[in-house]
């Protein structure tokens, strides 16, 4: 499978999973107030978990059969396969139980020194462990990189979380990003495995802006993993260091300033982010 066709796929059937996850969206687990107070389904970004199974069934059942040139489940698909399962249950589990009066590395600390554990709180410390655990597969090395390469998933799922906080933000942030990852890798192993969830998350970008649904932590969540994860296996030491300098830096950032205020200080910012909003969007 090309990559061309990983997006296309992942974009195809997250349409139609979102037609027939209707009735479910309506559940009313998920309805949230939005920035506008509009109640509207959150966790949405769980139908990109259930695309990309559907997806790599659909592989096997067809490599079972002779097509394709790679049937097998390869490393790369399989540690992408499990970052999405692992972080989207998470952010769901903050999406459907969370506190959002707690935010921030602070506020969940706080909640801790009180006693409390939060969700915001198991979040970060299970996308600690899930990072650890996709970096120690067989194959990575050990020690530095380990430390590395684990803090580099975890902030990077973090980061898509701090971004969603305006209708499609996330989403095109990712995409964003996503090009020249995507450049660089190629028709890779690992550009073919995350081709999927980019293109479910592209197909699911209108109906973020239209207010339709709320991606939530349970695809914001996903979305910074799966890039994280792409540099990691994909790209060298000095990428993944520049890159998880970056990371450090915009996670260090939110804790201090308000990215909605930031991008609504600078025009080209705030050009792109409400880019395809409804009109008389106010600061989130």
């Amino acid at each position: 499978m090309s990559v061309v066709l990983g997006l296309a796929v992942g974009a195809v059937t997250v349409l139609l999973l979102r037609i027939a996850a209707a009735g479910i969206l309506r559940a009313p687990a998920l309805q949230r107030p939005n920035y506008r107070e509009h109640i509207i389904p959150t966790g949405t970004g769980v139908l990109i978990v259930i695309a990309l199974l559907v997806i790599e069934a659909g592989r096997a059942i067809l490599g079972s059969l002779g097509v394709g040139d790679d049937p097998g489940l390869t490393i790369e698909r399989s540690e992408v396969l499990f970052a999405v399962f692992g972080f989207g249950l998470l952010g769901l589990i903050d999406d459907i139980a969370g506190d959002s009066t707690r935010r921030g590395f602070r506020g969940h600390l706080g909640a801790l020194r009180d006693g409390e554990i939060t969700t915001g709180l198991l979040k970060l410390f299970g996308g600690a462990g899930l990072a650890v655990v996709l970096v120690a597969t067989p194959g990575f090395a050990t020690g530095r990189r380990l430390l590395v390469d684990a803090v580099l998933i975890a902030l990077a799922a973090n980061l898509g979380n701090l971004l969603d906080r305006a209708p499609g933000r996330t989403i095109k942030a990712a995409l964003v990003a996503y090009v020249p990852l995507a450049i660089v890798l190629g028709d890779g192993p690992v550009g073919v495995a995350i081709a999927p969830v980019m293109g479910a998350a592209f197909a699911l970008l209108p109906d973020d802006l239209g207010e339709r649904l709320m991606l939530g932590d349970a695809g914001a969540n996903v979305l910074g993993a799966t890039l994280g994860l792409g540099v990691v296996l994909g790209r060298g030491e000095v990428t993944r260091g520049t890159a998880l300098g970056v990371l450090i830096v915009a996670n260090i950032a939110a804790e201090i300033w308000s990215f909605s205020a930031v991008i609504d200080r600078l025009g080209p910012l705030r050009w792109f982010d409400r880019l395809g909003q409804r009109p008389e969007r106010r600061g989130a």
